[in-house]
């Protein structure tokens, strides 16, 4: 049985992989941040499978600021595979706490790789760090000759968070090179599931379009509508991520669908779900949404309500406008290929969505907070 370490597993990946890895018949540990109030919803279902004699899961508490930490949960484990998925992974939030990111995002990488030489487990242990496309930072003349990034595209970070991570990249690759270690790094681009945090620009537009269309909310505040991303599902994500793993020689790979879309037309997709077509008029901070036409019977929305704004307070202080990956290599060499296309991501999204505000709504009505 192959033996598994997560960190970062309470997040949307960790969850998606955890469950993919059991699966396939491994042990995971993972490794989670203590904190006052619960923070495992995402894996909540596997704790209730824990007295199933074929689950095999266990957490552990850890901090990627904590070395020895890091060291007593690697040699206890003693892992086959890490995935190291724990970060502080948002963009305009790193504009807040540069340090913090650094720390997490930047050396946590470095911990865990000393951890498994000082271990001595360079033979042992295979180490996936999870890297993105902010790497790129949307420069034009750093794609490729089909308007792509790809692996050989030159880095240009556009935020403390990139910054970090492009940290991670390379002493993940020198700890590859230097010390002959199985350890890779996946540039994933943006990828999304009904389990995406909420202060995430795909599910608060799910969250809110839901919220609108059952009348729990007035409007959407976002920042760059003209901000164009790479997206595709968690799950399929995670699969290359464990497909990297399986390789003969450790190599990096860029994983993305190959098609950018506005974050404009993804709040189109995501109303149109729910049978509503939206409008937009104006430009920059004066454009608006409005409700075009609503073709479904269980929303009532006024033709021509404003349920769509720009905020500044959502800009960051250095715009990534384009992101865009080639995952020609992921697919050649991994075998990779997704399930999920960006309707199918939405629809699954909204359907969710939809499903947890009508919840939270009979739960207000019972008497309970949400």
């Amino acid at each position: 049985m192959k033996i598994a370490l997560i960190t970062g597993i309470t997040g949307q990946d960790g969850s998606y992989l955890a469950e993919l890895l059991l699966e396939k018949g491994y042990m995971v540990h993972g490794v989670k941040r203590r904190a006052s109030s619960f923070n495992t919803q995402r894996i909540d279902h596997i704790y209730q499978d824990l007295h199933q004699d074929h689950i095999n899961f266990k957490l552990h508490y850890g901090d990627l600021t904590d070395s020895t930490n890091i060291i007593r949960i690697i040699q206890e484990v003693q892992p086959d595979e890490i995935y190291n998925l724990g970060a502080m992974s948002h963009v305009k939030v790193s504009f807040d706490s540069p340090e913090y990111v650094a720390n997490v995002d930047g050396i946590g990488t470095l911990r865990i790789l000393e951890a498994v030489r000082i271990l001595s487990l360079e033979k042992k242990c295979r180490i996936y760090q999870a890297s993105t496309s902010e790497l790129y930072g949307g420069l034009a003349e750093n794609k490729n000759e089909k308007g792509l990034y790809d692996e050989h595209s030159p880095f240009y970070p556009r935020s403390p968070y990139g910054a970090a991570k492009i940290y991670g990249f390379w002493i993940t690759k020198n700890y590859r090179e230097a010390y002959g270690m199985f350890a890779t790094n996946g540039i994933l681009f943006n990828h999304e599931s009904p389990r995406r945090g909420e202060t995430f620009v795909t599910r608060k537009i799910t969250m809110a379009t839901a919220a609108i269309a059952l009348g729990e909310q007035d409007c959407l505040y976002l920042g760059n509508l003209d901000a164009q991303r790479d997206w595709g599902h968690a799950k399929d994500y995670v699969e290359a991520m464990w497909r990297i793993l399986q390789q003969d020689v450790a190599e990096d790979y860029v994983i993305a669908m190959g098609e950018t879309t506005y974050v404009r037309d993804f709040v189109k997709m995501s109303f149109a779900e729910v049978g509503i077509a939206i409008e937009f008029n104006g430009e920059g901070v004066e454009e608006k949404g409005y409700v075009a036409s609503c073709s479904n019977p269980d929303y009532q929305l006024e033709i021509g309500k404003q349920v769509i704004a720009v905020d500044p307070q959502y800009f960051r202080p250095t715009e990534v406008d384009l992101l865009i990956g080639d995952p020609t290599k992921s697919k050649t060499q991994l075998g990779w290929v997704p399930k999920y296309d960006l309707k199918g991501l939405v629809a699954e999204m909204m359907a969710c969505d939809v499903q947890l505000v009508q919840k939270q709504r009979m739960l207000r009505a019972a008497g309970h907070k949400c």
